[in-house]
């Protein structure tokens, strides 16, 4: 059976990302020992601060690497690898804003090695399902968001406010706003060519090509509603359309039991006089007899016709017919 191209390309893609890894540790390891220490200044410290506190909402389900734990916080000092759950877990990124990664998603962010020292390093973020949101300060040195498919350059100076999320058979939505949207350009890691998604443009790259591009793309690109919210306005979320998050069991249906009918009316006779239905006389309390359940459906409640409020009525055309044949 013949493979298409484009399964092939995404099959691929986890072996670039790894090589892409297993590059920037090479990088480090070769060093020398004997350089210069990295100039201290305010932009040294840690890339990431992800909140771990099982009882927050937007605590992440794990986070992974070069990291210090303390209050309930997880801080990755140069790279590490954060797993939302059921909800968006906001990562705070020192000096520079959040980073929103959103439900069931996993990132690996790295800081940039080639950046001289002393100098604010860009963010290399990594993906392979899922969503995220930037909402940072963007510097002299781009930030790289890397997809199975597609490596995205967000360059400054600026404020991103860039959305991605992938979707299935590799299509990939970006979209590019904010007041002060940064320079973005996508590249393939497979094809020649390169898109640039202008401040404002909203676009979706179906099945991972920069050929089949969709222009003014209607679907959001960013994180889902939470699940409460998803769940009050939609019977299916786009999340979960989309694999992003699990689809809800339905909730059991209660069973719900049948009392017994009791039959409470009192029983009808029939008057020859004026053929009208008449309740039989209530009993006295000593001859009552108690009400007996039954299954079967309750006897239909007296009459509430004008025959009832008026009870001369039938009597009245029964005359009038007995008096036309002659019965009187």
């Amino acid at each position: 059976m013949p493979i298409s191209r484009n399964t092939l390309v995404r099959s691929a893609a986890p072996l670039v990302y790894a090589m892409w890894l297993v590059s920037s540790a090479a990088a480090l390891a070769q060093t020398p020992s004997t350089a210069p220490a990295p100039v201290p200044s305010e932009a040294s410290g840690p890339i990431a601060i992800v909140p771990l506190n099982g009882e927050s909402a937007d605590a992440a389900a794990s986070v992974t690497g070069a990291l210090e734990v303390t209050s309930g916080k997880a801080i990755i000092a140069a790279s590490g690898s954060i797993t939302s759950g059921s909800h968006t877990t906001n990562v705070v990124l020192p000096h520079r804003g959040m980073l929103r990664v959103c439900a069931t998603t996993t990132v690996k962010l790295a800081a940039d090695p080639s950046v001289p020292a002393g100098e604010n390093p860009g963010l290399l973020i990594a993906m392979d399902h899922g969503a995220v949101e930037t909402s940072f300060a963007t510097g002299q040195n781009a930030d790289v968001l890397l997809t199975p498919d597609f490596r995205i350059l967000i360059g400054g100076p600026g404020a991103s406010e860039l959305k991605v999320r992938l979707g299935r058979d590799g299509d990939t939505c970006v979209d590019n706003s904010g007041a002060n949207a940064p320079y973005v350009v996508v590249t393939s890691l497979f094809d020649s060519g390169l898109y640039r998604v202008q401040p404002g443009q909203h676009v979706m790259f179906q099945h991972g090509s920069l050929h089949e591009v969709v222009d003014q793309e209607s679907e959001p690109c960013g994180c889902p509603p939470a699940p409460a919210a998803a769940a009050a306005n939609n019977e299916f979320p786009l999340a979960q359309s989309e694999g992003l998050a699990p689809t809800p069991a339905p909730a059991p249906v209660p069973r719900q039991s049948v009392a017994p009918v009791t039959q409470t009316a009192p029983p009808l006779v029939s008057s020859n006089a004026d053929h009208t239905a008449q309740a039989a006389p209530a009993s006295s309390p000593a001859q009552a007899t108690p009400p007996v359940a039954s299954a079967a459906p309750a006897t239909p409640p007296p009459l509430t016709s004008k025959a009832q409020r008026k009870p001369g009525f039938f009597t009245r055309v029964g005359h009038f017919f007995r008096h036309i044949f002659g019965a009187e």
